[in-house]
């Protein structure tokens, strides 16, 4: 099988690459008459998935491309990376999207995913306990978390849902793998974390989730995102990556057997093992979206905004409020659908696209 060859290709250069920035699926020799793209992505998360299966069944050279797939430990120093050109295209959370856009003109191009669901409060289980008979249990206790996250929206939204807010906690940051460590201890109560972290804690250490962002009635997405300037050269490619990244995942949801294989292989190699029930459920509980369903959430064309600029305003309203940018952006002027139209108008890269074999 494709993906058993793949996997010990990663085992044999996998510290070579890890070294040089790369990620350790990328392709070990390069093919002729390909232009190269660089991608960025935070390993091991399920948005990003979608990357290791087109490299995996090389649905880049079919579209002229090769690509220089570039790993992150987060979404700050992803997003910083374009400062110096170190990406062209990939994905990010939400919050860290706008903060790229307002540092670097970074443009938002697509969702990865709703991970509404993913993005949690998890607690000790005494806490948890706690917490669920009376929410003010939490006031002047410590919550860990990673700074300009979607986890730390999470945690806000969660906050207001009963009736709090930051300032009735004591906040320490730190990143994901620091917090799951920190609780799995037992010398944290509180913790902000994101899937699989969730499902990697769940199995090591006695832990509930006691609020997700869907529980709190918000939003969170996952973000596609393109430097601007690459963007005004090379609009081709910027279409042709997200062609590639939606057809992923029309095949996944075609072939799911195959496709929690590979999602397995990916999270190993990414450091993170988790259980086939997470697996299963990480699938279960993250909605992505087709192409007509991208156009439709992006479509300005009724009120002058749309369902996605409605999203995107209230993590710019956070980001703000929380003086981590001076001004909210509009997302009017950092989200576009110019790509995905452009492959709307194109038949052979909608076949492309809608091709689940």
């Amino acid at each position: 099988m494709k993906s058993q060859r793949y996997l010990l290709q990663i085992i044999s250069f996998g510290i070579i690459s890890a070294l040089l920035g790369l990620s350790p699926f990328a392709e070990a020799k390069p093919k002729k008459n390909l232009t190269v793209i660089k991608v960025s992505y935070i390993p091991a998360l399920y948005w990003s998935l979608p990357f290791f299966i087109a490299t995996d069944r090389d649905w880049w050279s079919e579209l002229g491309l090769k690509p220089e797939l570039k790993t992150y430990p987060g979404g700050v120093p992803l997003i910083n990376g374009a400062s110096s050109k170190a990406w062209d295209v990939g994905g990010a959370g939400s919050l860290v999207s706008v903060v790229g856009y307002s540092k670097f003109g970074v443009k938002t191009i697509g969702i990865t995913n709703d991970e509404s669901q993913a993005n949690t409060i998890v607690a000790s289980k005494s806490s948890a306990v706690a917490f669920k008979s009376n929410p003010g249990f939490i006031k002047g206790k410590t919550i860990l978390l990673t700074n300009l996250s979607t986890g730390e929206f999470t945690v806000s939204s969660c906050l207001k849902h009963y009736g709090l807010s930051i300032s009735d906690v004591n906040i320490k940051l730190g990143t994901q793998g620091e917090i799951m460590n920190s609780i799995a201890s037992g010398t944290a109560e509180f913790g902000g974390l994101w899937a699989p972290n969730i499902y990697t804690l769940e199995e090591r250490s006695n832990t509930q989730v006691i609020c997700s962002a869907k529980d709190s009635g918000v939003t969170v997405l996952g973000a596609l995102i393109v430097r601007d300037e690459y963007a005004k050269q090379n609009p081709e490619n910027v279409a042709k990556f997200l062609a590639i990244y939606l057809r992923a995942w029309n095949w996944m949801h075609a072939h799911p057997s195959e496709a929690l294989e590979l999602m397995s292989q990916f999270y190993d190699v990414g450091g993170v093992t988790v259980s086939d029930k997470f697996l299963v459920r990480e699938f279960d509980t993250r909605p992505t979206f087709n192409l007509e369903k991208q156009i439709s959430l992006m479509d300005r064309s009724k009120s002058g905004t749309s369902q996605m600029d409605f999203w995107f305003q209230e993590y710019s309203d956070f980001l703000k409020n929380k003086k981590a940018l001076e001004v909210a952006p509009s997302p009017s002027d950092f989200i576009t659908d110019q790509y995905m139209k452009m492959i709307k108008a194109d038949k052979k890269l909608v076949d492309f696209v809608n091709n689940t074999k």
